[in-house]
């Protein structure tokens, strides 16, 4: 008879390969050579607190014969304890028949994982995206980073896989949820490395992240489910509070769907779907967010100050941080750091800028980059529900005449010193077309300025060299969460319209992929719990 232990806090050695380390496990507790078992890493961790004994910290379960399992639960110098496997409970499916289609709206992680659980239950939803599929988005999105000519409807904000598609791929999140096992494995069966089931910060790549979104879009279509691309949710009517159809735009004509449960995953760049939503009466409120810049230093800068002597150490990986600070009573941070990545053009409509981070699985580009964002909320911008999506809207527009049609950039010193950057040193911004030297704080709310300049001396104290003079910093980072939260019930339905179910980061209910993800799978688990499947 087999038993599984769960041993906590094992140590490994940077250069210890899997053979090595499972043979150092099995001599260190005792353990014959020859003595089978079955040992799989739960979770791995990197420990770089002390720069001169960098190791990971790692979580292990072994499966073996009872009495081996028996003999080292009983040894006090391990922390162990025997586990159970628990299977995933399927949900009771409702009875309910529902008047219309189940849609779901947007191809994000919050629609795909919606999409996914009802084809998985026999629900053949109807999925619809505004962008095109991965294939032809990516050749769009280059268009645009090589030549500047951006398509409204197919960019780095629409189309398949979402804004997080053209990202690192980040899958570390604070959220604690049994269905995030679930969404790794889901991913790891799409593609995926297999390492993001217990790395403690795992990261897919953009390039990888693209075959993923395309493997699960046909296991949907696969389970029965259809997925339109180039269609774009442009109204809906509802009758005695709940939702009744949709209108939905197609090839130049728009087309009325009967509609008995609307998935909404719309991301928060769809600033058109946001007004139709606003003026139809779905009640939304404003919501907290943060602007502020990309920051580029070179990759081995942060390589040495965050690993010491190992920095070249080829198991170690391109190092990453995640700083805080105060600009007065505003919280002022990094975030969505891209390690070996690149600045990239971010913008859904016409005279904007907006920049983000991407990296490639392999982070091997010379420069790494982060957002450096201050805190704004209602008090800075207006109560109004959408005055956060305008608040945005004007940041981007003043960024772009600054940027003279591309991004306005500058160096940190110069930036510390208030004046715009003329010619750039040895970091070479990354941001494609290219950027044109300017002074940011002349693209920025003062406070928002001041903000970020603080912040920068700050981190300074807190990584060697982030305050480098040449460092480069690019505007502007306007959407690092929804500026709009459509308000919903525990029922996770629209607390104004029954029916509706707004889901993910454009709902302002995620702050990433694996939350989006989570939260989509939940909204659609809220639908298999009342209507029964289609026969």
């Amino acid at each position: 008879m087999e038993q599984t232990l769960l041993i906590r806090n094992i140590r490994r050695e940077p250069d210890a390969s899997d053979e090595a380390f499972v043979s150092s496990c099995k001599k260190r507790w005792g353990i014959p050579a020859d003595e089978p078992l079955r040992f799989r890493i739960v979770r791995q961790a990197l420990d770089a607190r002390k720069k001169q004994d960098i190791c990971f910290v790692v979580h292990a379960e072994i499966t073996a014969d009872k009495r081996l399992i028996q003999k080292l639960l009983k040894d006090r110098r391990l922390n162990a304890e025997l586990t159970v496997q628990k299977e995933e409970e399927p949900l009771k499916q409702g009875t309910e028949h529902p008047d219309g289609r189940i849609i779901v709206v947007g191809m994000g992680p919050g629609g795909l994982f919606a999409a996914w659980m009802l084809a998985r239950y026999g629900y053949r939803p109807l999925v619809i995206e505004r962008g095109k599929r991965i294939e032809d988005r990516v050749r769009d999105v280059e268009t645009y980073w090589s030549c500047g000519r951006l398509d409204t409807e197919s960019n780095v904000a629409f189309g398949e896989g979402g804004a997080g598609t053209f990202s690192d791929g980040k899958l570390t999140t604070r959220i604690k949820d049994p269905s995030i096992d679930s969404i790794l494995h889901q991913f790891v069966a799409c593609g995926a490395p297999e390492e993001i089931v217990y790395l403690a910060k795992p990261h897919i790549g953009t390039d990888k992240l693209r075959q993923v979104v395309k493997a699960m879009r046909e296991e949907i279509i696969a389970l029965g489910g259809e997925v339109w691309f180039s269609s774009k949710l442009t109204s809906f009517e509802k009758k005695d509070g709940r939702i009744k159809s949709v209108g939905i735009q197609k090839e130049g004509r728009t087309e009325k769907i009967p509609c008995g449960a609307l998935l909404l995953a719309i991301g928060q760049g769809a600033r058109d779907t946001y007004r139709m939503l606003f003026d139809s009466g779905v009640a939304m409120a404003p919501k907290a967010f943060a602007v502020g810049v990309r920051a580029e230093h070179p990759q081995s800068l942060i390589n040495k100050s965050q690993y010491g002597e190992f920095w070249k150490h080829p198991r170690l990986g391109a190092a990453e941080y995640r700083l805080t600070g105060r600009s007065g009573e505003r919280g002022v941070y990094t975030f969505c750091m891209c390690p070996g990545g690149k600045v990239v053009a971010s913008a859904s409509g016409e005279n904007q800028i907006v920049v983000n981070g991407m990296s490639n699985y392999a982070r091997d580009e010379e420069n790494a980059n982060a957002a450096v964002v201050v805190q704004v909320g209602p008090e800075d911008f207006g109560t109004d529900p959408l005055d956060g999506m305008r608040f945005q809207e004007k940041l981007e527009a003043t960024a772009y005449a600054a940027g003279k049609g591309t991004a306005p950039a500058c160096m940190i010193g110069d930036y510390l010193e208030k004046k715009p950057t003329q010619t750039f040193g040895s970091v070479k911004p990354s941001y494609r077309p290219g950027v044109q030297g300017a002074d940011l704080w002349k693209c920025l709310p003062e406070y928002v300025a001041q903000g970020i300049c603080d912040g920068i001396r700050s981190f300074g104290t807190q990584l060697k060299g982030y305050d480098m003079r040449e460092g480069v910093l690019t505007a502007v980072e306007s959407r690092t969460s929804s500026p709009v939260r459509i308000l919903r019930g525990e029922d996770r339905q629209s607390i104004s319209v029954a029916g509706i179910y707004p889901i993910g980061e454009g709902a302002g209910y995620a702050g990433g992929i694996v939350s989006a993800a989570v939260d989509g799978k939940h909204a659609a688990e809220e639908v298999i719990r009342r209507f029964a499947p289609e026969k």
